[in-house]
């Protein structure tokens, strides 16, 4: 039953990535035309394109790709607890859940992007045009840092105090919601 845990788990965490990469690359208007973006996507079209026929759109932000994120995040609890457990428990808390999981889903992707970009500042030297995109991603996360935090012998230091910031967040996270924030 962990494996299945595990892959059930694994599998929803990632789409739920992906939607709100989507969502974020929408919102910081990547370039669109960039191999990485349309891999992004095409793999999420196929989902949204259906529901952007029903759900209209809220200004800069695709609501359809927030919506679905948002219900992969609500039912991922139930069936995570009908996996283990073999029970169904419908509930209002779920709501609260999904919302929860949205959120520490947003930081992890935030934390992924920021470990990325500085991978790929080291290896690619900005050559790649995945630097372009991840990029456009941290630089409206790292700007405000950079320009209250100088470099120090060039080196860099507002990749480290977001992800110092993340953590924080995550432990607020765990003293708020305790007996939760583990299982999300």
């Amino acid at each position: 039953m962990l494996t299945l845990t595990f892959l059930v788990k694994t599998l929803i965490d990632l789409y739920i990535m992906v939607l709100l990469l989507r969502i974020w690359m929408q919102w910081t208007r990547c370039d669109f035309y960039n191999p990485f973006s349309q891999f992004i996507v095409k793999i999420t079209q196929l989902v949204i394109h259906p529901l952007c026929r029903i759900i209209p759109l809220m200004g800069p932000l695709d609501s359809a790709s927030l919506l679905l994120a948002f219900v992969l995040a609500m039912i991922k609890f139930p069936l995570l607890t009908l996996i283990e457990m073999r029970v169904v428990v419908l509930d209002f808390i779920y709501l609260l859940v999904g919302l929860l999981a949205l959120l520490k889903a947003i930081g992890e992707l935030i934390f992924w992007v920021i470990i990325i970009r500085s991978l790929l500042s080291w290896a690619s030297l900005g050559r790649s045009p995945m630097d372009v995109v991840f990029y456009q991603l941290s630089e409206p996360l790292m700007y405000p840092i950079r320009r209250l935090l100088p470099t120090m012998g060039g080196i860099d230091f507002s990749a480290m105090i977001v992800i110092i910031i993340l953590y924080a967040l995550n432990y607020l996270g765990m003293d708020l919601f305790p007996g939760i924030w583990y299982r999300l």
